[in-house]
């Protein structure tokens, strides 16, 4: 379910909305690492900051999401990361509108509460994380009260994830602790609203769209193809080798 085996350009073709999100994300941080003017202009305009909010400056409540660390790659590189392999099973299943709207909720949901919690704090923040854990808020929904749309393995690695990824949020230091808890909580209560008349994840539901045509094809040497097959246990390192940069990617949501 949250193994990508697709091709970068097919990628792209099926999960535009995911594949949008992460190249803008990723082009303002290269924009901030190499203090260009336009990205030092988009930090000062974008980062969250809850006094500037006090102010009146409300955008700050949605720019922190596609702010990340201009000082490392690792946390704009985790973020990201995790996206590509939690995103696109959602993309498919609620469709591009709901999608969106569920990840910028979260954010936003995760950014209030972060201001709420400590109005007068002068801490900057920003980072995907709140969004990520919304997205992790509503599998854990799914796992629970709409098993119909996930398999057990898929189940199993999100529940792990989360109970990981929730209790190093209140362990380590300098994670925005509001936007995580928030987050997620507020992807969990958009679960019995978006996953209303959802199908469950195919990956034969993208293939199916590229056929560009249908006739009859004679190909000599289809039985010369030989089957691909994994091991069971490079399978098994690599859902690990997932799960671990998943669960970096999550917990790498610091205030600066």
């Amino acid at each position: 379910m949250f193994f990508r085996n697709e091709s970068f350009k097919d990628f792209i073709r099926f999960y535009p909305v995911v594949s949008f999100i992460v190249g803008l994300q990723m082009m303002i941080w290269l924009l901030m690492f190499f203090h260009t003017t336009l990205g030092n202009t988009i930090y000062v305009w974008g980062v969250g900051s809850n006094i500037l909010v006090g102010l009146g400056q409300y955008w700050r409540l949605v720019t922190p999401i596609f702010l990340h660390d201009p000082f490392g790659f690792t946390h704009v590189l985790f973020n990201s990361f995790s996206l590509v392999i939690f995103g696109p099973v959602l993309e498919q299943m609620l469709g591009k509108f709901k999608f969106i709207s569920v990840y910028l909720f979260t954010g936003i949901m995760g950014n209030v509460f972060t201001y709420l919690v400590n109005t007068d704090s002068h801490i900057q923040h920003l980072g995907a994380s709140g969004a990520v854990y919304g997205l992790l808020g509503l599998f854990i929904y799914m796992s629970f009260f709409r098993q119909d749309l996930i398999d057990p393995a898929s189940k199993q690695i999100i529940i792990i994830f989360s109970l990981i990824g929730l209790v190093m949020t209140f362990l380590r230091p300098g994670i925005n602790e509001a936007a995580h808890l928030f987050g997620f909580i507020g992807g969990f209560a958009l679960g019995p609203i978006v996953l209303n008349r959802v199908r469950t994840f195919s990956p034969w539901h993208n293939r199916r769209r590229v056929i560009k045509d249908s006739s009859m094809q004679f190909d000599p040497n289809r039985w010369k193809k030989r089957r691909f097959r994994v091991n069971p246990n490079v399978s098994a390192l690599i859902w690990w080798i997932i799960v671990i940069l998943a669960v970096l990617g999550v917990l790498s949501g610091l205030i600066l």
